[in-house]
């Protein structure tokens, strides 16, 4: 059986200053809406599923 392989692609957060470098793109919303909807627009183009870390946070994986 093939092992899928799980990759986080994209972060995105309210609070910039919970993150510092990394190895993925970082991306700030200015609201709890602007959050919600850069997770969708992310997910859906990059063909990947948007998680809620908290509610600052969401990130953007890939399966």
């Amino acid at each position: 059986m093939e092992e899928q392989s799980t990759q986080i692609i994209a972060i995105i957060t309210t609070v910039r200053e919970n993150f510092i470098g990394g190895g993925v793109p970082i991306f700030v919303a200015k609201s709890r809406e602007g959050l919600q909807t850069i997770s969708s627009t992310l997910g859906k183009t990059l063909d990947a599923s948007a998680h809620e870390v908290d509610q600052e946070t969401m990130i953007i994986v890939k399966h």
